[in-house]
Formats: C-alpha cells, structure tokens, sequence
C-alpha cells in the first residue's frame, strides 16, 4: 500500500520528466520561450549550487530575488537559467541564449536541471 508521500513523489517525478521533454525546433531560440519550466521543493540556492557542480562554465548573478545562471559564455551563453523563490521552493526556467553552440548538450542540460530539481 502507497502512502501519499510516495504518491506524491511518483507524481513530482512524471511532472519532471514531461517538463524535460523535447520542444519544437524553433520554439525558445527564437521567440524566448522557455524550454524547460518546471517548478522544485528545492530553494534557489540548493538548485543553483548543484547546477554550478554538474555544468560547465556556469556564471551566476543575482536580480532581484531571481537567481540568474548563464551556461557557456559570460557575454555569449548556450542557456539562460532563472531560478525564482515562490512559497513552497522554486521555479526554474531554462531558455536558449545568444550563443549558436550547444555546450553542453541540450540532453545533458535537461538530465542536469531534472537531478537538481529533485
């Protein structure tokens, strides 16, 4: 017999995995939707850290109450990700940046996001 813990656990992790599924080829670069939103029980601060240990050159900077990571590049980055407190953890949103490249791969910074997410 599940208790609700674990009910809500198998539940937090299929959200997860559907918030890391692929987006339409010209859906974030573009028009700056996001391609990963997902929302985490984990504060900014405990995301932000695993995400700074798992990625590659990753520069962080505060705005407001928003942290704010760029993956690659200071002046050129991959990948934009805010990481914003709400009441019960964070949220985080992931976009293309201005950089063409795709260092890391997009696979690696989806599984990325989804471990430090959980």
């Amino acid at each position: 017999m599940k208790t609700l813990t674990q009910r809500l656990l198998a539940a937090t992790a299929l959200a997860l995995v559907a918030a890391c599924g692929s987006t339409p080829p010209s859906s974030s670069a573009d028009n700056g939707e996001p391609m990963i939103y997902a929302s985490s029980a984990r504060s900014t601060s405990s995301v932000a850290n695993c995400l700074e240990d798992r990625l590659p050159h990753v520069h962080t900077s505060r705005d407001g109450n928003a942290t704010e990571l760029s993956v690659g590049s200071r002046s050129d980055a991959s990948y934009l990700v805010t990481l914003t407190p709400n009441g019960h953890g964070s949220v985080i949103r992931v976009t293309h940046g201005a950089s063409a490249s795709n260092d890391p791969p997009e696979e690696e910074l989806r599984f990325d996001v989804a471990r430090c997410t959980t």
